[in-house]
């Protein structure tokens, strides 16, 4: 599982629109959010640089935890 630090997340549609972000590049993502810790948990086929591109296009900043 890749872990990824974000910030500016704060609610349930943060974690709704980061989980969509990255199953909209892959379906078969599982994705944990953890708002306290600010850390995304991704297992996917994508490599970091296209979960990172597609939580940044929702407007977060990440990078690798």
């Amino acid at each position: 599982m890749q872990v990824f630090t974000v910030e500016g997340m704060s609610c349930g549609h943060c974690v709704r629109a980061i989980t969509q972000a990255v199953q909209s590049k892959d379906p078969a993502a599982s994705v944990r959010v953890d708002l306290a810790a600010r850390e995304v948990g991704v297992e996917s086929a994508l490599s970091a640089e296209q979960v990172i591109a597609a939580i940044s296009e929702e407007g977060y900043a990440v990078k690798v935890a």
